[in-house]
């Protein structure tokens, strides 16, 4: 690096390109000097952005879904109110205006709070990510206002608009029946709320064939976005699936059947839009874990399945203190009995530049170094050319990268090493495990002068089995000071598990605490809304044993209807999602985890109804 006077830098810049010109090299100043002393901070930059859509578009959705239906509930309990204005003259407009203006003040009062406690936890969330090494260090924060600026816009909006829609029936009808609407509900629920929840249903279903099309982690995020457009689609159409439920059971019911099981279904029928608006955010808890967790899960057992099918070696020999493999120990390795193949392998980063949509991209990404040699330690799972071919500046690719980035066999990838160098490389091999080997492989010429050392990271030895093999070669390193052996077996402890699978699993546990809390407050105001219908009940001579014997029936019929939704929903994406990565149409995850979502959302239903 050239450091300049002021005012000079321009022309001492001019004054090198003219001495370089010719040689290839190239001249960065100002900001660009940034992505030529660390090509990871651009990628890392793509990689942030896209962290922070997928995030946040998932926190949107939830919130948003979670913000409606609690205005439903808040403005379904003042219909009356709005239904006596209409009856004094309030217009249409001036009904939605209301409704709107009320939930604008209750919104601006939860951002003030918010929006200073997200800047006040950005470090911190920055800081998490660097640790985890999901973002390099030299990657500084950035504070804006325009963050704030976004959430205060995106916030108002949603807050408004479904206020708006919460009391356009009522500001829509005539004064009378409004009044009259005002103590019940309506009779048929909406066909166009109804048929738009449905489309969801359906588009989530399609959308859910992605895992089989791409096997990768992008890929895979698609199933949690299925899921939870599937449970959105059922907060739509659920009140005319709830009354259809609630009038089969009725008909249903014995002759003889206790008086508050015969009122449970009856509220089912006759009040489905009040009970949908309580299941749909369970069953969207229910979707939303399952789907999420499991995705994660799934994705780590595919790439374990992959790196544990495709890994030949047995062992693998390193020199971590001495920075590399010292000259002579591969050819003493294959010089020990029982050795069927020894190769020399290593990692790297490397920064992918390709066009998407005509744009150029970067993207960092995991490569390995492999020698022409590794066929017999390895197995990529090579579907077209040979790793044989790695000799010189080539590179094998895994099939969906070959796809997505017109990177066939035979064609030319640009690529910045770990050192900034930039390289053009010919295509030579094309593999299926790219879930475990990463998205491309580097020959080991095209690595040379490019690391750290310049030496071999380790050797993947392949023995016969034996355990006098195993014996030779701890023989071996422990003979040679530095060397260290071990086995290639995966990791079971959890320790190489991706940094990005921790904090998609920290999001699922903050927006399931969000999630359940909202969701107690409203099944707490829509019972707290019955007290008239309770107090019916009381006069026509009903026991406080048998109102509480109904309210625990209807709480069982929320857990239940809840937990059947949430199965239903996810089934799909999980199933299609298992297929994809595994071959079979379940997902890998702990057995627990369903048990626990059930218990939860049982214990949810009755201690709020309690």
């Amino acid at each position: 690096g050239l450091r300049a006077d002021d005012g000079a830098g321009q022309r001492v810049a001019a004054a090198v390109r003219d001495a370089v010109a010719g040689t290839g090299l190239e001249v960065s100043t100002g900001a660009d000097r940034g992505a030529a002393v660390s090509p990871g901070v651009g990628s890392a930059r793509s990689l942030l952005i896209l962290l922070a859509g997928s995030l946040g578009g998932i926190v949107l959705l939830i919130t948003g879904f979670v913000v409606a239906g609690a205005l439903g509930v808040t403005i379904a309990g003042q219909r009356r109110d709005l239904a006596l204005m209409r009856a004094v003259g309030a217009t249409p407009k001036q009904i939605r205006r209301l409704a709107a203006a009320q939930s604008t003040v209750v919104a601006a009062l939860a951002l003030v709070p918010g929006i200073a406690a997200g800047y006040l936890l950005a470090g911190s969330f920055r800081e998490l990510l660097t640790d985890r090494d999901v973002l390099p260090s030299e990657l500084p924060l950035t504070v804006s206002p325009l963050p704030a600026l976004a959430t205060l816009l995106l916030m108002v909006a949603a807050v408004r608009l479904s206020a708006r829609c919460a009391a356009w029936r009522t500001s829509r009808m005539p004064a009378t029946e409004a009044v009259a609407e005002s103590r019940s509900e309506p009779r048929t629920p909406s066909r166009g709320r109804t048929l738009a929840g449905l489309l969801l249903i359906v588009g989530a279903g399609a959308l859910s064939v992605v895992p089989l099309l791409s096997r990768t982690v992008l890929g895979a995020s698609v199933t949690s976005m299925a899921g939870i457009l599937a449970a959105i689609g059922l907060a739509l159409a659920g009140p005319a699936l709830v009354r259809s439920a609630g009038e089969a059971a009725v008909r249903r019911l014995r002759p003889g059947v206790a008086a508050p099981t015969w009122l449970a279904l009856s509220n089912v029928r006759a009040y489905a839009l009040r009970l949908s608006g309580v299941v749909s955010p369970l069953a969207m808890g229910i979707v939303f874990v399952l789907t999420y967790t499991l995705t994660q899960t799934t994705v780590l057992a595919a790439t374990s399945d992959d790196t544990r099918t495709g890994t030949l070696a047995q062992y693998e020999l390193t020199a971590p203190a001495l920075g590399g493999l010292p000259d002579g120990t591969l050819s003493a390795v294959r010089d020990v009995p029982g050795v069927r193949a020894a190769a020399p392998a290593g990692t790297t980063t490397v920064v992918w530049e390709y066009d998407e949509l005509g744009e150029p991209t970067a993207e960092s990404a995991p490569a390995m170094i492999l020698a022409p040699d590794a066929r017999g330690v390895v197995d990529l799972g090579v579907t077209d050319g040979g790793l044989d071919r790695l000799t010189g500046a080539t590179v094998a690719v895994s099939g969906e990268a070959a796809r997505t980035r017109d990177a066939g066999l035979g064609k030319r990838v640009r690529l910045v090493l770990g050192d900034g160098a930039r390289v053009e490389a010919r295509v030579v091999a094309v593999y299926d495990r790219g879930l475990g080997f990463g998205p491309v492989v580097l020959s080991r010429d095209l690595a040379a002068g490019h690391t750290t050392t310049g030496l071999d990271q380790r050797v993947l030895v392949r023995t016969d089995g034996t355990q006098e093999a195993g014996r030779e070669l701890t023989a071996l390193a422990a003979g040679r000071p530095g060397l260290a052996l071990a086995s290639t077996a995966p990791d079971t402890t959890g320790a190489d598990t991706p940094p990005e699978v921790w904090i998609n699993l920290a999001l699922v546990v903050v927006l399931l605490g969000y999630l359940l809390l909202s969701i107690a407050n409203k099944l707490v105001a829509a019972t707290a809304q019955r007290r008239t219908e309770i107090a019916a009940l009381r006069l026509v001579g009903t026991t406080p044993r048998q109102i509480r014997a109904m309210m625990r029936r209807e709480a069982a019929v929320v857990a239940a209807a809840a937990l059947a939704c949430g199965l239903l929903l996810s089934a799909v994406p999980l199933a299609l999602l298992g297929q994809g990565f595994l071959g079979h149409p379940w997902p890998a995850g702990p057995a627990w985890l369903l048990p626990a979502v059930a218990a939860t959302v049982v214990l949810t239903s009755y201690l709020t109804t309690e």
